[in-house]
């Protein structure tokens, strides 16, 4: 994996996880970040189990609805979980 790609992988991150925030709270860039990046594993295995398919016409912006979706899951999840 060459540099270009961590950089895009870790923005698309920190904009799922700002998406995130909005939808269920918190903040700071590194929560962002984590939240994102763990949402983007998540919401690509929920709907690749749940047979969606997210195109809205550019493969970034799909990445990072599909991380925010799952980052929205992660952190719902662990609020329940603690």
């Amino acid at each position: 994996m060459d540099v270009k790609a961590i950089l895009i992988w870790c923005v698309i991150g920190i904009l799922a996880g700002w998406i995130a925030s909005f939808v269920v709270g918190g903040g700071g860039l590194f929560r962002y970040l984590a939240t994102g990046l763990i949402g983007a594993f998540v919401g690509g295995l929920l709907l690749n189990w749940s047979g969606l398919n997210v195109n809205l016409g550019n493969p970034y912006v799909n990445q990072v609805v599909v991380a925010a979706i799952g980052a929205i899951v992660v952190v719902l999840i662990a609020r329940f979980l603690s």
